[in-house]
């Protein structure tokens, strides 16, 4: 299936988006898809977000300035999609406790959420140091450059979180989507594949691949890619969403923003 320029480049976009909400350690992470930082609580891992937010916000009222109270918020919101909440809260924790590299890390993967990738950059480069570099950070640093189109120096950061952590599966899956959106796919498929290949990739990983596969014309194959994680009934729904995608004639202006990504076919937590 031959896809117009245009949409390749809509569902670069969108796919590098959802990673991003999903993408760079969704529910407790400091990014869904490239890697997390884990919380030092488990108070937002409840998995109904609106009960999260009301047991985390509750315990941040009740002492505001304790670190942990607010981080759990901070994910707590993010989880249940009240990003910009998320910021603001963390952007006071942080003021608080201007030292907690946890917080600014959780706070710099809100501005992520949010968008605001430049000032997620000078946040998440004070959240760890060059002589004690935290690979999950750097993955979402690469995000955010990705999202400001400095493709080259996001891959740097891939580089070197791939060096901490060689074939980690949403370090590369990350990189694999960076080839995405410079519109390299053959070289995003072969990274994509690496990642499918190791032992620790889930569903997201696989998925991306499916989307990078579909998006060169080979639907079979990118159909049984997403087969291979879901139940029956799911794999079918998944498929339909991604033929859907992969055969979209409307114009690339036009389209919905508030439509299902692709990416979110992984099924992001």
């Amino acid at each position: 299936m031959r896809q117009r320029p245009g949409f390749a480049r809509l569902l670069a976009s969108v796919a590098m988006t959802a990673i991003l909400a999903a993408g760079l350690g969704g529910c407790q992470t400091m990014s869904d898809i490239t890697g997390s930082i884990s919380p030092r609580t488990s108070a937002a891992a409840d998995t109904d977000p609106r009960h999260a937010v009301e047991v985390t916000g509750e315990r941040y009222r009740a002492d505001p300035k304790n670190a942990e109270a607010a981080l759990a918020y901070g994910q707590a919101l993010r989880a249940s999609g009240q990003r910009s909440q998320a910021a603001a809260v963390l952007e006071q924790a942080t003021i608080a406790h201007p030292g907690d590299k946890t917080l600014l890390a959780g706070y710099g993967r809100a501005l992520v959420d949010n968008g605001n990738f430049q000032q997620a950059l000078d946040v998440l480069n004070r959240a760890h140091s060059p002589d004690n570099p935290d690979w999950r950070i750097l993955s979402v640093e690469g995000t955010a450059l990705d999202q400001l189109g400095r493709h080259d120096e996001a891959r740097r950061y891939y580089g070197s979180a791939l060096k901490i952590v060689p074939d980690e599966p949403t370090v590369l899956s990350n990189l694999g989507l960076s080839y995405v959106l410079s519109k390299d796919l053959p070289k995003a498929e072969e990274v994509l594949r690496r990642a499918y290949a190791s032992a620790g990739a889930d569903a997201r990983v696989r998925q991306n691949l499916a989307l990078v596969v579909g998006l060169q014309g080979r639907f079979a194959e990118a159909e049984q890619i997403v087969r291979a994680d879901l139940p029956a009934d799911e794999a079918a729904a998944n498929v339909a969403y991604l033929k859907q995608m992969l055969s979209r004639k409307d114009d690339p202006r036009t389209a919905s923003a508030g439509k299902m990504p692709v990416a979110s076919l992984s099924r992001p937590q």
